[in-house]
């Protein structure tokens, strides 16, 4: 880590915005592509002001089409540049899937070369924006081998991976979730430095441990916060691929109890791979059944009353860890 002054207050979105600044001043084959991104400074305002900085050679305007951003990605990737794709929602790169799986997945086990983009995927819901500007698509890349997969919860870790990502020679896929942008903020160190792609304890506790990632973190958090005297461990993901296996089943001995937390549709999810580990590798230390607290496999409603009473809420964890601690 190289600090340059104080750690600032930032919300998660000024990190992630901080690190795309700070890569690019340090390293000149770093350049910015996608949708609105340059003179309008992106739907969110992430790169507002960029490219008067760095000009529209490195903070280039695409056409709206995810897979051609991609595809152009990975051919800046291979001669040399660090490419970093902004899909303006994480739902439309679904329209890229070729290009980065069996592209940019499968480039270096085919000719041995290096494919260091970055993708920002803009994830979740929360704040009604229907079936087409809400999905959190983890699991359509978790099974695609050459893919890396981080999705910070704070806004340390937010700018710590995303300057990890930039500087990994992999296909790396970045999720920030949307309803963090603006909410979450904390102090975030000046200087560059690298989160390393492992989990992180979020909250200490041996009674129960509730395992998540993104945004779901601070729900756990919220739901265990003076949970009836009991002693809950939070275990912040960070990385999706590769999944730190070492520190999922460390809770599992340590707990023995486990609430897995997942914002995605149920099926094959994240929470699912989790869950999985566990019954393969650390059955012997349950002393209760694995339980999930996900979404239900429908599409994310318009409707805000609809859409609260999809998305895992506070009290849905809350329930379902007392009723783990009492089995």
């Amino acid at each position: 880590m190289t600090v340059s002054a104080a750690p600032r207050t930032m919300t998660y979105l000024q990190a992630i915005s901080d690190a795309l600044r700070e890569e690019m001043r340090a390293d000149e084959r770093v350049l910015l592509m996608g949708e609105d991104i340059g003179v309008f400074g992106g739907a969110f305002k992430v790169t507002d002001g960029f490219i008067d900085e760095f000009g529209a050679s490195r903070v280039m305007d695409t056409p709206l089409a995810e897979s051609g951003i991609i595809g152009t990605a990975v051919g800046a990737a291979v001669v040399g540049l660090r490419p970093v794709c902004e899909m303006q929602f994480s739902d439309f790169v679904s329209c890229g899937f070729d290009q980065l799986v069996n592209v940019a997945g499968k480039m270096h086990y085919r000719m041995g070369l290096a494919v260091p983009i970055t993708v920002r995927l803009p994830t979740g819901g929360g704040f009604s924006g229907g079936p087409y500007h809400s999905q959190n698509p983890e699991a359509w890349f978790m099974h695609a081998p050459g893919l890396k997969m981080v999705a910070p919860s704070t806004a340390e870790d937010a700018k710590g991976l995303l300057i990890a990502a930039i500087r990994d020679p992999n296909p790396v896929l970045f999720c920030e979730h949307k309803h963090l942008y603006r909410r979450v903020k904390g102090d975030v160190p000046a200087g560059v430095y690298e989160t390393p792609m492992t989990a992180r304890v979020a909250r200490e506790g041996d009674d129960l441990c509730v395992i998540a990632y993104g945004a779901m973190v601070h729900t756990a958090l919220e739901a265990t916060d003076d949970l009836d005297g009991a002693s809950v461990r939070v275990l912040d993901l960070r990385t999706l691929v590769p999944l730190d296996e070492a520190a999922i089943l460390e809770s599992v001995h340590r707990c023995s109890k486990v609430v897995i937390l997942d914002e995605a549709n149920a099926t094959c999810a994240a929470g699912a791979q989790v869950a999985a580990l566990i019954a393969e590798k650390g059955f012997e230390d349950l002393d209760g059944p694995v339980v999930r607290v996900s979404t239900p496999d429908v599409p994310i409603a318009f409707s805000p009353p609809l859409e609260q009473a999809l998305l895992p809420s506070v009290d849905r964890v809350r329930e379902a860890c007392r009723e783990l601690l009492d089995y």
